[in-house]
């Protein structure tokens, strides 16, 4: 009766490669479970939540292992090479500091949620967070503009509501809502650019986009380039780029702590893996349009974080958690760099291993940074950067890895693997022609060097009034090992996480 004709059913059969899905698949699995586990376990079993999260989580990061055997693909179109998700050499690097990020923020929330006298629903935090992990692990292994945005805002949605679920919080609140409508915002800009790409080209895969939009002219030709810039907008508000920032120290100092540290690494991993995919894969031949903008991005985003950072001491009680989140923006700029020169250099893939040998580096001691403000928030609810002050004698311990955590950050011996992440960018801008941005980034290094030697001489001066304990739970306890032990070792051997990030994305 019809003569249209109908397509092999064979076409419309999916086989799909669970293993390749693994990682993302058993985080969603975890947080579906302990959510309905939440409706039978009493209360006093609450924290076997938290143990089944991290659990989670930890099967997640070991179910890579199996894959590094060689790429794989899955959900791709009969006949062609275009693939919604593949997991190769770039996905299990992100996808690795995506879980292990979010493993060391829940050792982190297993603490806080024991301290937070029930503000916190335990049962909804878990699966609010493993939903957010699954999104950001999905992230990297998604080639198409449709899965690159359900994985953004997979990843986004769970992260608005865990800044705003401390009850009767009005901070945590406003944090929320402030996150919550720029993200939005920033998101309906970046649908209409894809709608553009897609007017122009026709497909939504990441590599028949880049075959196609070269060759694209006329008035599509504008179209797509407007599209372009917008789809930008959406991964450059998740890295915190300027002037997509405004929104990180309220979140920061409003959300729950834990939740503040996952942020400041899960968080930016999602949004530097969106621009790494949608610039270098799918936008090459338009490396004239965001070349230039996130070069002027990267210099902006370093230079506002820094000097934001610089004004948080201008009164003795600036909040160690909003110059952490200043700190962020600014390494956000550092990050920025390799991407830019990716537009400039021969070699694109080298810029963005650079671009991934750094973040790397910046979650670990980032993350044992936050750890060591969760430690003395439990003491000093306002947690200052004067509650800093003489923590040496209070918990010597505490008080050397925080400062090497602190002189990581900064670039400075004996964090080697600060200096030689910090050398790697600088490296991919000269090698890209970029002099007046590694100018720009060697400037900003050394007004960094401010605000993390005065924090780090702060820790070893003598207190103020009687010294307080600082005991060390076993979750605390595990996160400031793991992150501590990894800083030391990256810095003995920092060619290693270079070697790691080695990535191959064409």
């Amino acid at each position: 009766m019809s003569s249209l004709a109908q397509p092999p059913a064979a076409n419309l059969i999916q086989s799909v490669d669970w293993l390749a899905v693994a990682p993302p698949t058993i985080a969603a699995v975890v947080a579906l479970a302990v959510l309905v586990a939440d409706l039978f376990v009493p209360e006093t079993r609450k924290p076997l939540l938290g143990w089944t999260s991290v659990a989670g989580l930890v099967a997640a990061a070991l179910m890579l292992l199996p894959l590094l055997d060689g790429d794989r693909s899955t959900f791709c179109v009969n006949g062609t090479h275009a693939c919604s998700y593949t997991a190769d050499r770039f996905t299990l690097v992100v996808q690795f500091l995506v879980l292990g990020g979010a493993l060391l923020s829940a050792l982190l929330s297993v603490t806080t949620l024991k301290d937070a006298d029930k503000q916190l629903p335990e049962g909804e935090y878990w699966f609010l967070l493993l939903s957010s992990a699954a999104g950001a692990a999905l992230m990297p292994a998604s080639r198409d503009l449709a899965t690159l945005i359900v994985a953004l805002e997979v990843a986004s949605l769970p992260a608005f509501a865990l800044v705003g679920l401390r009850h009767g919080d009005k901070k945590s609140s406003e944090a929320a809502l402030k996150f919550f409508l720029s993200s939005v915002t920033a998101t309906a800009v970046s649908l209409m650019g894809i709608s553009f790409v897609y007017a122009s080209t026709g497909t939504l895969y990441l590599t028949q986009v880049a075959e196609r939009i070269q060759h694209v002219d006329g008035q599509l030709h504008t179209l797509a380039q407007t599209g372009v810039a917008l789809t930008l907008v959406g991964f450059a508000f998740k890295t915190a780029a300027v002037p997509f920032h405004f929104w990180v120290p309220d979140t920061y100092v409003g959300a729950p702590l834990p939740i503040a540290a996952y942020l400041s690494v899960v968080g930016k991993a999602v949004g530097f893996t969106g621009l790494i995919l949608v610039t270098v894969i799918a936008f090459p031949s338009y490396a004239d349009v965001w070349g230039p903008a996130l070069a002027a991005l990267a210099a902006l985003t370093m230079t506002v974080g820094n000097v934001g950072a610089l004004r948080q001491q201008a009164t003795r009680a600036y909040s160690a958690v909003r110059l952490l989140a200043w700190s962020s923006v600014g390494q956000a700029g550092y990050l920025l760099v390799p991407i830019a020169a990716a537009a400039y250099s021969d070699d694109a893939e080298h810029s963005i291993g650079s671009t991934v040998a750094y973040a790397l580096m910046y979650a670990a001691v980032n993350l044992g940074a936050f750890a060591v403000v969760a430690l003395v928030g439990r003491t000093r609810n306002a947690n200052r950067i004067t509650d800093y002050q003489g923590l040496y004698a209070r918990n010597p311990l505490a008080a050397l890895v925080m400062a090497f955590f602190l002189l990581s950050l900064a670039g400075l011996p004996p964090g080697i693997i600060g200096l030689f992440a910090k050398v790697t960018v600088f490296s991919a801008a000269v090698d890209a022609g970029l002099g007046w941005l590694a100018v720009i980034m060697a400037a900003n290094v050394v007004v960094a060097l401010f605000y993390y030697l005065q924090w780090t001489a702060l820790l070893f001066r003598a207190p103020e009034g009687e010294p307080v304990e600082h005991r060390l739970p076993a979750p605390l306890t595990t996160a400031l090992t793991l992150t501590g032990v990894l800083g030391i070792a990256l810095s003995g051997a920092p060619q290693l996480i270079l070697r790691f990030a080695d990535t191959t994305l064409f």
